[in-house]
């Protein structure tokens, strides 16, 4: 299925209508310091009448950080309870979007080819593959998750002995960590340097994000206050440059990172989510999904996801980049449900109708009662769909009902879903349900 162009996204066409929300010039804040400048929601026409409810949300989800930057101003900041723009947390996954810049800037400076064995830079025997099985293995499927590393084990265990053959390398994708965590690896290999200097080096002399990567277990974990993450937001809309001075010049580099990176799972980048494109894969699958990652985003926009709901969304179409930090209790790696969830409520915020509804209405999707109890009926366009999926925040299918317009939902936990449904001419329209007891 072919992926909808970035430059051609229905909801940054609204953005750019609505109120005074015309692009302005792009604002960076200084390097040193804590200074940065803000923008009055109500200037931008935005619908401020909405703001308590997308901060009951939050709130509600044991968000502790949220900001959001129109044109590089700071127009949302929030945090709830003890946090404070001070405290530090956890990128978790997310951080895999940060070490995908820091290899792309080690191949511009020449330090490494991501085309070559990943053996060159962590010596041969990094896994119990045969010689030829593990020269098979590039940079490049560390970054795109498709080194064909068996992933049926501990997915964080970088031993050798955890690290077997399963399939060719880039003939499968699957959310591998210990494949990923090994680029920090590569990098020092490399380059001679640890991670942590090596991004200071590069990001935070440059755009002042401060942080640091810290072992806990397995993985090498990044720290940071929140507006770091913003910093790195703003630098990743910029296309790899601050305040007009590349950070990355390696322009093939940084738009091959943020663009479907392999065709398995066409949402995924060098390590960056992908929105607006025609199917998607997730962690712990081998389904492939059709429509947008997230219905209610920007279709231009690119994500940095970590489990528990860390978030940084970047949309140059729109200006925007959106940063939330917290503690979300369900463990997923990839809070894609949740994050749509937040578009939805900072949709309203920008006064635009969520993305979700309107496409649903026009091809006649009627699901009711929503929120459900036990049961639900589905309806296109008044006709009964030919099949209806119900899929959980984890992207498992649920429940599958052929030919039918009765589902039953009383053995669904309450929570968050996205009902799909396909119509007699092949159309699939999909809408959130939410189920309550």
């Amino acid at each position: 299925m072919m992926s909808i162009p970035r430059t051609v996204s229905a909801l940054a066409l609204l953005v750019g209508t609505v109120g005074t929300t015309a692009a302005q010039s792009v604002y960076y804040p200084p390097v040193v310091g804590n200074t940065w400048e803000t923008v009055d929601p109500a200037a931008l026409g935005w619908c401020t009448d909405q703001l308590p409810a997308l901060n009951s949300f939050l709130q509600q989800s044991n968000t502790k950080a949220f900001i959001v930057l129109k044109d590089g101003r700071i127009a949302i900041e929030q945090y709830f309870g003890t946090f404070t723009q001070d405290s530090l947390w956890y990128w978790a996954s997310a951080g895999k979007s940060l070490t995908a810049f820091l290899v792309g800037k080690a191949q511009e400076e020449g330090f490494l080819d991501i085309n070559a064995p990943s053996s060159t830079y962590l010596g041969t025997g990094w896994t119990s593959c045969t010689p030829a099985q593990e020269a098979a293995i590039t940079v490049r499927n560390q970054l795109t998750m498709t080194s064909g590393l068996d992933d049926t084990g501990d997915l964080d265990c970088t031993a050798p002995s955890c690290l077997t053959y399963l399939a060719e390398p880039g003939n499968r994708w699957s959310y591998h960590n210990a494949p990923y965590t090994l680029l920090d690896g590569v990098i020092t290999g490399a380059t001679g340097q640890t991670l942590n200097s090596y991004l200071f080096n590069k990001l935070t002399l440059t755009t002042g994000l401060q942080g640091a990567f810290v072992q806990v277990g397995s993985n090498n974990v990044f720290f940071s206050k929140a507006r770091a993450m913003a910093r790195f937001g703003l630098m990743a809309m910029g296309q790899g440059q601050w305040n007009g001075t590349p950070v990355m010049a390696d322009v093939t580099y940084f738009q091959a990172m943020v663009s479907p990176s392999q065709t398995l799972n066409e949402a995924y980048g060098y390590l960056w989510w992908l929105n607006g494109q025609g199917t998607f894969m997730l962690p712990g699958t081998q389904f492939t999904f059709n429509g947008p990652l997230m219905p209610n985003a920007p279709l231009d926009a690119y994500s940095a996801l970590g489990k528990n709901g860390q978030i940084c969304n970047v949309s140059p179409g729109t200006g925007l980049v959106v940063i939330r930090m917290g503690n979300l209790p369900d463990g997923l790696f990839v809070p894609n449900v949740y994050n749509d969830e937040i578009w939805q409520h900072l949709n309203a915020v920008i006064c635009l109708p969520t993305a979700v509804d309107a496409p649903h209405r026009a091809n006649g999707l009627d699901i009711h009662p929503n929120p459900a109890t036990d049961r639900i009926t589905v309806s296109i366009a008044g006709a009964i769909p030919q099949r209806i999926r119900i899929i959980g925040a984890d992207g498992r299918e649920c429940l599958s009902v052929q030919r039918s317009g009765q589902v039953d939902t009383a053995s669904l936990p309450p929570g968050t879903y996205m009902a799909e449904a396909t119509g007699a001419d092949g159309t699939v329209v999909r809408s959130k349900l939410v189920v309550e007891r």
